[in-house]
C-alpha cells in the first residue's frame, strides 16, 4: 500500500509539556485520513510538524516514501502539502484572488501583479472542485463558509495535493459542513490525500476512510472508519465511555428574567438585523435559540450584552430596564456571557489565564483590597476552575491564554462565566471546538444552572445540541421569531423548516 505521508515516532516536546509522545501516523494516497482527540491530545501540534512550523524533538516524516526535513511551510508547499488552519489566515479587506496569491504574485510583463490571469486561474479552480467562490469579492463581504473555500482554494493555487484540515467545520452551518463534505469527495476523486483533524464523530462517519485516535499526545490506535461505531471511537478518544444523551428532569419554570420587546437592532452596514423581535426567558429553563448562521442572532446577542446600540424596543432583566445600561452594569446587573467570538470579546489572549478568570472580579475583595491586587486569592480561584473544569494549560494558571489550544479557551470562559452563577446566563456556541467528554461535562453544566433556577438563553447553530439542551426553543430567521415551540413537541425537520422560514409557528410555547 502506497503511503502519501508516514510520521514515524515522533515526539514533541515544549517548555513543561510534552504535546505528542512517540506518535506514529501512516495516511494512504487518496483517502480521507481522520485525525481525533480531545483538546490538547497533541493534533494540532502534529499537524503543524507535518507544515513545517515546529520541528519535532525527535521521529522521522516520510512523504511519498521518501524522508524529508519540513524544516519550514515553503518546504512543505514544495512538497504538495497544504493547511486550512481552524483560524483562517485571510486580509480582510483584500479581495478573494489578493488572498489566493498573497506570496507567490503572477507578474505582467511591466512587473506589475497579474491580476485579470491569477482571478481567471481562481475562477477554474473554483468550477472544477464546486467551491463557486466569486475572485473578485472581497473577504469581509463574504460568509464564513465561503471564507473556508477560499482557505482550500489557495491550497489548490499552489498545487498541493496533500491538504490539511484543522478543524474545518467548527464555524459552519449544517448546510456549509454538508457541502464541505462533498467538496471533500470531489477532491479525492481528483486524486488529492486529505488529513481532517476534527473531534465530530458523525463527520468522521460521514467522510473519513481511516482514523488515528491521539489521547494526551499518545497514540491510542488506527481503525477502519466504516467497522468502528461512533461509541467506539469516542471511548478510545477519552478513555471510558461517554453518553451522547444529556441528562436531565423535566424543566420548572417559574418567573420571568429576561423580557426582550419589540427589539429592533441595525447590522454593520446599517440594516435591520433583528426585527420587532419579542422573547421571554424564566428562571429554570432553558431556552434555545436556532437559526441558520447570519439571520440575527449575533445582534441579538450584541443587543442584549451592549456591544451594539439597540434602535427601538426594550430589555428588561428581572423586571428592570437595561436597554441603556453600559456593558459592565448589564453584567453586573445578572448576566453571564459566553460569547461567539472568544478571541475579540470572550478574552484578553496576551494575559495570564489567571489574569482572564478574574477579568469580573479583579476588582472586588477577596481578589482586591483598597484597590491592591490579592495574587494569592486569584491564584486560589484559577486552580480551582481549572481542576473543575479540566482545563489544559502547559503552565498551569501562568500560561498566556494566548498559546493555548482553542478548546481549552472554551473551557477557560465557560468555567469563569458558569462560576459567576449570574441569574441569566447567555451562552453563544458554548461547544464550539470542543471534544465530547467536554461536551458532555459543559452541558450538564448548563442544566445544573437551570436546576438552580436560573434562567439560560442557548445560542446555537448546532441543532443537536439545542434538541438535547433545550427545554423551549425559539427559530429566529431574518431577523423575526419564525417560531417558539416545546421541545417535546417538535423535531429537526420541523425546527429545519421553521429556520429556512418556510413555516412559521408562534404562540403554542409562549404562555
Amino acid at each position: 500500500m502506497a503511503y502519501a505521508i508516514e510520521m514515524l515516532n515522533i515526539t514533541k516536546d515544549f517548555p513543561g509539556i510534552r504535546a505528542n509522545d512517540n506518535v506514529t501516523l501512516q495516511v494512504e494516497e487518496q483517502t480521507v485520513h481522520a485525525l481525533l482527540g480531545e483538546n490538547g491530545a497533541g493534533k494540532s501540534t502534529i499537524m503543524s510538524i507535518l507544515f513545517g512550523l515546529y520541528q519535532p524533538t525527535k521521529g522521522t516524516i516520510k512523504v511519498r516514501g521518501k524522508e524529508v526535513n519540513i524544516k519550514d511551510p515553503n518546504v512543505a508547499t514544495e512538497l504538495g502539502i497544504g493547511m486550512v488552519h481552524q483560524h483562517f489566515k485571510l486580509v480582510d479587506n483584500f479581495t478573494v484572488t489578493e488572498n489566493i496569491i498573497l506570496g507567490m504574485e503572477p507578474k505582467t510583463k511591466y512587473y506589475t501583479i497579474d491580476i485579470k490571469k491569477a482571478a481567471k486561474r481562481v475562477e477554474e479552480l473554483s468550477k472544477q472542485y464546486g467551491l463557486n467562490v466569486d475572485p473578485y469579492a472581497k473577504i469581509e463581504d463574504i460568509s464564513v463558509g465561503m471564507q473556508q473555500r477560499v482557505e482550500i482554494l489557495k491550497m489548490l493555487y499552489r498545487n498541493s495535493d496533500i491538504l490539511i484540515f484543522d478543524e474545518p467545520t467548527a464555524v459552519l452551518t449544517p448546510q456549509e459542513i454538508h457541502e464541505l463534505m462533498g467538496i471533500m469527495r470531489n477532491l479525492i476523486k481528483e486524486g488529492k490525500t486529505i488529513l481532517l483533524i476534527t473531534h465530530k464523530l458523525k463527520e468522521i462517519k460521514a467522510v473519513a476512510d481511516r482514523c488515528t485516535v491521539l489521547r494526551k499526545g499518545k497514540y491510542i490506535g488506527t481503525v477502519d472508519v466504516a467497522d468502528t461505531s461512533e461509541e467506539q471511537m469516542a471511548e478510545m478518544m477519552v478513555g471510558r465511555s461517554v453518553s451522547f444523551a444529556v441528562e436531565k428532569e423535566e424543566a420548572k419554570p417559574t418567573d420571568v428574567v429576561l423580557d426582550i420587546q419589540n427589539l429592533n437592532v441595525k447590522n454593520v452596514k446599517g440594516l435591520l438585523a433583528v426585527k420587532d423581535f419579542s422573547l421571554q426567558v424564566r428562571a429554570g429553563e432553558i431556552l434555545g435559540l436556532a437559526g441558520i448562521d447570519g439571520n440575527g442572532q449575533t445582534e441579538l446577542v450584541y443587543a442584549l450584552t451592549g456591544l451594539t446600540k439597540i434602535e427601538s424596543g426594550n430589555v428588561l432583566l428581572k423586571g428592570k430596564d437595561i436597554t441603556k445600561l453600559p456593558i459592565k452594569q448589564r453584567l453586573e446587573s445578572g448576566i453571564s456571557h459566553v460569547p461567539e467570538d472568544r478571541h475579540k470579546h470572550g478574552l484578553v489572549l496576551d494575559f495570564q489565564l489567571k489574569e482572564n478568570f478574574v477579568l469580573h472580579c479583579y476588582h472586588k475583595e477577596p481578589y482586591a483590597k483598597n484597590g491592591i491586587l490579592n495574587p494569592k486569592a486569584i491564584e486560589e480561584y484559577a486552580d480551582k476552575l481549572i481542576e473543575q473544569f479540566d482545563v489544559r494549560c502547559g503552565q498551569g494558571k501562568d500560561t498566556v491564554t494566548r498559546s493555548m489550544s482553542g478548546g481549552n479557551q472554551q473551557k477557560a470562559i465557560i468555567a469563569r462565566e458558569i462560576d459567576r452563577s449570574s441569574d441569566l446566563l447567555l451562552v453563544v456556541q458554548p461547544t464550539r471546538g470542543l471534544d465530547v467528554g467536554a461536551i458532555e461535562y459543559i452541558h450538564s453544566r448548563i442544566v445544573e444552572e437551570r436546576d438552580k433556577g436560573k434562567a439560560v438563553l442557548l445560542v446555537s447553530l448546532e441543532l443537536d445540541e439545542i434538541m438535547n439542551l433545550s427545554d423551549r426553543i425559539a427559530v429566529i430567521h431574518n431577523g423575526e421569531l419564525s417560531g417558539l415551540v416545546y421541545r417535546k413537541d417538535t423535531d429537526e425537520n420541523e425546527l429545519g423548516l421553521m429556520m429556512s422560514g418556510s413555516i412559521k409557528k408562534v404562540g403554542a410555547a409562549n404562555e
